[in-house]
């Protein structure tokens, strides 16, 4: 590789890195997305052959033909998915997207690998291990997410277990493990590439089989451990065909997934193990389906909530999927600033889980022009909740429950939550009493300081805000 790449590729290392420090703030998100995507194209153009020479300089041909049409039909996909998709509907876009990227990353393997193994040298071990490594992970990124896809998207409510899944699950990866092992060193043997071709089905088999088993609460989770797994897919093609920028990109995206992982799962204090072996999160608990909260229920009209929420002085909003699914978050940014107007100090307790995919609460309310100001972290707000005198719950539901510190048998004990319970009053904004993606009852439903407000987030916000406006 000749200087002048060397330098170019360090150059669209730099950017790359200044993108995702860009994107830890919601200020910032926008450019750090444009700073990462220019040096992905500048990385496009220094594009260079295995003996370093830029592929540009071999002149224009079928080949460059066939990508030019594949960025164009991408960013038209992309633009449309970009335009189209509700934000109710983002954490499915990512998934599948990113099962794409996956895809493609084994695809390149792949392609990278057959041909080498046909030609009478072989592959040296190094380049085989990287080319086959990328294509098992891929390939299970891949399928992972397609199942990831639908099982948010609602096609599977329940996690598909079986007795003994755990054990021909561990009884898949070995074999996989097994085939890449005679291919590393056996590259050019005659049945190498029906080994491959055994080996990428059993792969793609494997991702569905790894995450059928879990349930709905931990999706976010899981998209955040499959994009991990297409950075590492990536990074592994690099090596294979010596591309640095894919090196770089891939290591950053599975650096970074996997300790937004490990962060998610410290936010619901579980093991990785647990998300992935545990089956949790099944919509469905036995103490949910034997009939819901135990414990009267005290129901509240709008115009009574929007009473207490203008004689207050400190206001908390939490919002949840709830709000999501309702498309509520302009009615709640009306109500903030209404509140606002009258003196009534208002801000916004996020929690690491809320939603579907990491920050997505931060994303609709950013969508809704809320002041990055009043957004507050659940370590930041816990302490001051016996300060609030109304916590309005919005859609959410488990991350409020107390039972994570008070019911050691449940689920989701040990789990950090927003203290909503601590507030002087806690209006909970729900469409019915169906229990959370942790398939068990709240216990704040019940509490003497709570009241329950039925019906669509949207609608019922819009009555309070009318309230307010009348008061």
């Amino acid at each position: 590789m000749s200087s002048a790449i060397a330098l170019v590729f360090i150059g669209v290392s730099v950017l790359f890195l200044a993108g995702i420090k860009l994107l830890s703030s919601p200020r910032t998100a926008r450019i750090g997305n444009l700073v990462a995507a220019t040096g992905m194209l500048i990385g496009l153009f220094a594009l260079h052959d295995r003996a370093g020479n830029s592929v540009w300089a071999h002149g224009w041909n079928f080949n460059f033909t066939l990508i030019a049409l594949g960025i164009v039909v991408g960013l038209l996909v992309g633009a449309a998915g970009a335009y189209s998709v509700k934000m109710t509907a983002m954490p499915q876009m990512v998934a599948l997207f990113n099962g794409l990227g996956g895809g493609a990353a084994a695809l390149v393997a792949g392609l990278e690998f057959l041909p080498g193994a046909r030609s009478p040298s072989g592959i040296a071990a190094f380049t085989a291990g990287s080319m086959l490594f990328a294509t098992v992970i891929g390939s299970l990124s891949f399928s992972g997410s397609i199942v990831a896809y639908l099982k948010l998207e609602g096609k599977f409510e329940r996690p598909c277990t079986f007795p003994g899944l755990n054990i021909l699950n561990g009884a898949i990866l070995l074999a996989i493990l097994a085939l890449c092992g005679w291919l590393t060193f056996e590259p050019a043997d005659s049945r190498a590439a029906a080994v491959f071709v055994g080996m990428f089905s059993l792969a793609v088999f494997f991702g569905v089989a790894m995450v059928m088993p879990i349930g709905g609460a931990d999706m976010p989770v899981v998209i955040s451990l499959l994009n991990s797994f297409t950075g590492l897919a990536v990074a592994a093609d690099g090596f294979a065909i010596n591309n640095l920028a894919m090196v770089v990109a891939g290591t950053l995206v599975g650096s970074s997934g996997t300790l937004l992982t490990l962060l998610m799962c410290r936010a619901m204090n579980r093991p990785v193990t647990n998300v992935l072996f545990g089956a949790f999160g099944s919509g469905g608990g036995a103490r949910a389906a034997a009939g819901g909260v135990a414990g009267a229920i005290k129901p509240i009209q709008a115009d009574e909530a929007a009473l207490l929420l203008v004689y207050a002085q400190r206001v908390v909003i939490v919002p949840g999927y709830g709000m999501a699914v309702a498309q509520a978050q302009h009615q709640v940014r009306e109500l903030a600033d209404e509140l606002g107007k009258r003196g009534v100090e208002t801000q916004f307790a996020i929690h690491p889980v809320a939603g579907r995919m990491p920050g997505h609460m931060n994303v609709l309310l950013a969508e809704a022009n809320v002041s990055y100001e009043q957004l507050c972290e659940m370590e930041a707000i816990n302490p001051t909740m016996d300060r609030v005198d109304v916590c309005l719950v919005i859609g959410a539901n488990d991350v409020v429950n107390p039972a994570a510190h008070e019911d050691k048998t449940s689920p989701i004990h040990g789990m950090p939550i927003i203290e909503a319970e601590r507030a002087r009053n806690v209006i909970v904004m729900k469409r019915s009493m169906a229990a959370g993606f942790a398939g068990i009852e709240n216990h704040l439903f019940s509490r003497d300081n709570t009241r329950m407000l039925f019906g669509d987030a949207r609608a019922s916000l819009s009555e309070i805000v009318a309230a307010v406006k009348m008061s």
